[in-house]
């Protein structure tokens, strides 16, 4: 498989401020950028991705859950065991979805970490059935994980037909940094063009 190219090409930041029903878009620097999409002309671009036969991907940081990594008994099916959101999180979560169903992004399908952080925050954002995905969950603890879970990520994405349109992924710092060399906040996304037939992916906002 050719290896993939990650560029950040100018940005869409999805940041959901506590106090604010927006969604703000700004730029962010990179150290290689292709080219320069406005705000605007992005969301546009997204809107119109089913129509244009496009393919897109806006990968979540989950909302906000305040400390850091998980408590030394995490249990993966036993959310009281893990860092959860808090009731801003759980706003913010919904702001999300509202933002997208506000502009009428065409919404394909949303997989989300097994993480609960990361499930209510799909859950909430409430634009279609959540599918658990193990490649999302969070390899903080285990950083081995890394490369196996980040190439898992790139051959689902690029080796499985995907219908027009934007998918929805909710995951976590690390793995988000892996895949695109950004760190992102809580609730933010990182916008992701699937190129099939260059075998890339790019970054083309944040």
């Amino acid at each position: 498989m050719k290896r993939q190219k990650f560029l950040t090409l100018w940005g869409i930041s999805l940041l959901i401020g506590s106090c604010s029903h927006l969604t703000s878009l700004t730029a962010s620097n990179s150290r290689e950028t292709k080219s320069e999409l406005p705000s605007l002309e992005l969301w546009s671009t997204l809107h119109k991705a089913r129509e244009n036969k496009e393919h897109y991907v806006i990968l979540f940081r989950h909302a906000l859950a305040p400390g850091t990594g998980d408590p030394d008994n995490f249990q993966l099916d036993d959310c009281s065991t893990q860092r959860n959101l808090n009731e801003e999180g759980r706003q913010q979560a919904i702001r999300m979805g509202e933002e997208l169903k506000r502009r009428k992004i065409p919404v394909t399908r949303i997989l989300s970490s097994q993480w609960c952080r990361c499930l209510e925050t799909a859950k909430l954002m409430d634009v279609g059935e959540v599918e658990p995905f193990a490649p999302l969950n969070s390899f903080f603890r285990d950083r081995n994980r890394s490369s196996e879970q980040t190439n898992q990520l790139r051959q689902f994405l690029l080796e499985n037909d995907h219908d027009s349109g934007v998918m929805i992924m909710v995951s976590h710092q690390v793995n988000i940094t892996a895949i695109s060399d950004i760190f992102p906040k809580s609730g933010e996304g990182v916008v992701l063009s699937i190129e099939k037939e260059d075998g890339e992916i790019e970054v083309i906002g944040q």
